[in-house]
């Protein structure tokens, strides 16, 4: 492999452990000009085939959160996000999608503000990006003050599932009709229920984490993270009971990372400690398939469809991250290596894109001693 650390940022942070773990919070982040400026993360991504354009939705607290690399130049190039901010975006999280009817991109703005600005923060907005006319325009904020991790797109019905924080509700917005419908919560705060990302399934349901409350324990217990799917022909929720099951375990339930739809008929996902399930769309039964990383911490948030047929990922994190490679047929994957390039070690991946020259590229976020970068992997 040939792996490259593409960099928009170099600043490195030596004070994240004695000055801001655990004290500093979002104020004291964006009153620091380093941290406000050049504290990155690279969050989500998608190729534009016809540009040669990898799209990135970034963190970063002075609100320029949309780029572009441009692969024929080598070079990063500001979509000037920061001309529509109003200084709560923060992020584009998992929240970047193309429309297939007229070309655009979708985002939707996530925040990092806490809950006592609640009331001066408008929420967050679903933006429209034109990228043969370069123009970006802000076109709803479905949901009052609450803000987005998370979009998907029913091509078909035109319509854009999202997931908000906080709280946690799952929202609907027809983009022929302008109407936001806010669809009701995925859990009742408790605890973090919501996985990387939203996803389909091939009937256009869209799936999602949700938890039970059981308010009369300490804890909501460990069979609490299930799923659901939102039906838009019954226009209800099917809430299933069960989740992701933990390795050797039939009735303790995982947190979700990542859902993907391999267009196999089934969805997958990543729980736990980057283990890989198949879900059966119609009846939310789930098998385990493996841990590709078991004796050390790892995480597998993103996965996508190479033109060889395989998914491609990046699995590991706090420096130890991996190429994994995984057949959606058979349920089988491999390690290809490790995401290193001269001194410099991924952290851990968010997100990921795969070209159809079969170039990877794989989102670094939440490194807490530099700025993230964007990794370019050749098989």
């Amino acid at each position: 492999m040939k792996i490259e650390a593409l960099k928009l940022k170099e600043r490195h942070f030596a004070n994240w452990h004695s000055e801001v773990e655990d004290r500093w919070n979002y104020d004291d982040l964006r009153h620091d000009p380093g941290f406000l400026h050049d504290w990155i993360s690279f969050d989500c991504c998608l190729f534009l085939a016809e540009q040669n354009r990898l799209y990135c939705g970034l963190t970063c607290l002075d609100g320029e959160i949309f780029w572009a690399f441009d692969r024929n130049s080598r070079t990063f190039v500001n979509c000037k996000y920061k001309s529509l901010n109003d200084g709560f975006d923060a992020k584009f999280h998992r929240s970047l999608v193309r429309n297939d009817k007229d070309g655009c991109l979708y985002a939707a703005t996530a925040l990092l503000h806490d809950i006592d600005r609640y009331w001066e923060a408008r929420g967050g907005a679903l933006v429209k990006y034109d990228p043969a006319k370069g123009t970006l325009e802000r076109i709803a904020i479905p949901m009052p003050h609450h803000y987005i991790q998370m979009i998907c797109l029913d091509q078909r019905r035109s319509v854009i599932y999202g997931v908000t924080f906080t709280p946690e509700r799952m929202f609907a917005y027809d983009l022929n009709s302008g109407v936001a419908r806010d669809l009701g919560p995925i859990s009742s705060g408790f605890e973090f229920t919501q996985a990387q990302n939203i996803e389909l399934d091939d009937a256009g349901c869209a799936w999602s984490p949700w938890s039970v409350t059981r308010a009369w324990q300490n804890s909501p217990g460990s069979d609490s993270k299930r799923l659901c799917k939102y039906d838009p022909v019954s226009g209800k929720f099917v809430y299933f009971k069960n989740g992701l099951p933990k390795a050797g375990t039939e009735s303790e339930y995982v947190r979700m990372d990542g859902l993907f739809n391999f267009q196999t008929g089934d969805l997958f996902a990543t729980g736990g400690n980057g283990s890989l399930y198949r879900i059966n769309a119609e009846t939310g039964k789930v098998e385990y398939l493996g841990t590709p990383v078991d004796d050390r911490p790892s995480r597998l948030s993103s996965m996508k469809l190479g033109p060889d047929g395989w998914a491609y990922g990046v699995t590991g994190m706090e420096g130890q991250c991996e190429v994994i490679r995984f057949n959606p047929k058979t349920g089988k994957y491999e390690l290809l290596g490790p995401v290193v390039a001269g001194e410099d070690r991924c952290w851990q991946i968010h997100d990921v894109a795969v070209t159809p020259d079969g170039t990877i590229y794989a989102c670094e976020n939440d490194n807490p001693m530099r700025a993230s970068y964007l990794w370019e992997i050749t098989l």
